[in-house]
């Protein structure tokens, strides 16, 4: 029997409002340095926010939280408590601690809503799953790209009001999941504490080819959408482009990815969701061994087609890579399953970040991005290695 047609409407609004807490910082760095007159960088704004979702994901991991507890409910709690962490980056401090303690916070509650709320959806669809995921991920990739054209609209509103906005939305997705969103019929709840499943379920190959090909989609992933406004301006910068509404182009460079994730799950039904992902993460691949002659020689409408495409096969693999991790795990540790395999993800964007920040001093910038593509090298690899 099919789910209630309000189930997967309800867990992608839910999914869309929280995860809009992700890049808040990000979106509002700029108002908010000037204002505050504080120094850091927009890898280190990052950086604390996967830091703590790297933290927050081992710990509900390791302690198999979602599998023991109603998943509703730890999404709402988490909810509630990373609105409130975003809200400290709006306290008038001094210097830029408060702000890295309040996007790490943030992240750290992240971890109970990301892989959460795929654990959710993976309770009541067990047929389908790769198009259901679809929706979910492309979700939050629309939520991701929200403070970007929230910030757009800053020059009507203070960039608090993103701040306000953002956290008001989780709160609002939280409550939405606990009161529309029960327990789903597949769930098998984990009957005790078992702090070793999130390890011993490496042991499966087939789980293992599918957490490689994730792991290699990641190395891409975060550190391609963080520094979206920084290829944009670099782009303008260079080829004399004095008026450019960076912010809006950024939203929408990152939001498509959420139209590509549902067009993933649908062709996933026929082709199988291992070769769709295959395909997105080779062609991702290709775009950024293609990044630097893009960024120099195209002219604005071919470079804009092309970080929409970019946009586009960049995050389409992702809710595949799910659904083959999701369904090659043993039922009782699904959530767990999930969870750790983000930790782990979320750790490697944290290397790519650094990494490419790092290179910043020594390679002419238009190079930067070829050192993305060994992510999707590594996952093609992890995925198809026999």
């Amino acid at each position: 029997m099919s789910p209630p047609k309000h189930i997967l409407p309800t867990i992608v609004i839910a999914q869309f409002f929280c995860t809009s807490l992700w890049f808040a910082g990000n979106g509002v760095l700029t108002s908010l340095l000037a204002e505050r007159n504080v120094g850091t960088s927009l890898g280190n704004i990052t950086a604390s926010v996967q830091m703590g979702f790297i933290i927050g994901t081992l710990l509900f991991a390791i302690l198999t939280l979602t599998d023991r507890f109603s998943p509703s409910k730890v999404f709402l709690w988490s909810a509630v408590l990373g609105a409130l962490s975003n809200l400290i980056i709006v306290w008038d401090g001094d210097g830029w601690g408060y702000i890295l303690v309040s996007r790490f916070a943030t992240g750290f509650f992240l971890a109970g809503i990301y892989p959460v709320g795929m654990k959710i959806a993976a309770d009541y669809f067990d047929k389908g799953l790769g198009k259901s995921l679809g929706y979910l991920v492309g979700a939050l990739v629309v939520g991701t790209a929200l403070p970007h054209f929230l910030k757009w609209l800053t020059a009507l509103f203070p960039w608090e009001y993103v701040i306000y906005t953002t956290s008001a939305l989780a709160v609002a997705g939280g409550v939405l999941m606990v009161t529309l969103v029960p327990d789903g019929p597949f769930r098998k709840p984990s009957q005790h504490l078992d702090l070793t499943a999130c390890f011993s379920i490496f042991k499966k190959k087939d789980f293992r080819a599918a957490a490689f090909g994730y792991f290699g989609h990641m190395w891409e992933l975060y550190t391609f959408w963080a520094f979206v406004p920084f290829l944009l301006g670099l782009y303008t910068e260079w080829h004399g482009i004095i008026s450019f509404r960076v912010s809006f182009w950024s939203f929408w460079i990152i939001a498509i990815g959420g139209l590509a994730c549902v067009l993933g799950g649908y062709v996933s039904q026929r082709k199988g969701p291992k070769p769709t992902a295959a395909t997105a993460l080779s062609l991702s691949g290709i775009c950024c061994l293609l990044s630097p002659l893009v960024l120099v020689h195209a002219s604005l409408p071919v470079f804009i087609l092309f970080l929409l495409f970019w946009g586009m096969v960049v995050i389409a693999d992702s809710p595949l890579f799910s659904t083959l991790v999701a369904q090659s795990a043993p039922p009782s540790v699904k959530g767990t399953a999930l969870t750790i395999v983000n930790c782990i993800g979320f750790s490697i964007t944290i290397v790519s970040l650094q990494v490419i920040s790092a290179l910043q001093d020594y390679l002419p910038p238009h190079y930067l991005f070829l050192i993305l593509a060994f992510g999707p090298l590594f996952g093609l690899i992890g995925l198809f290695r026999k």
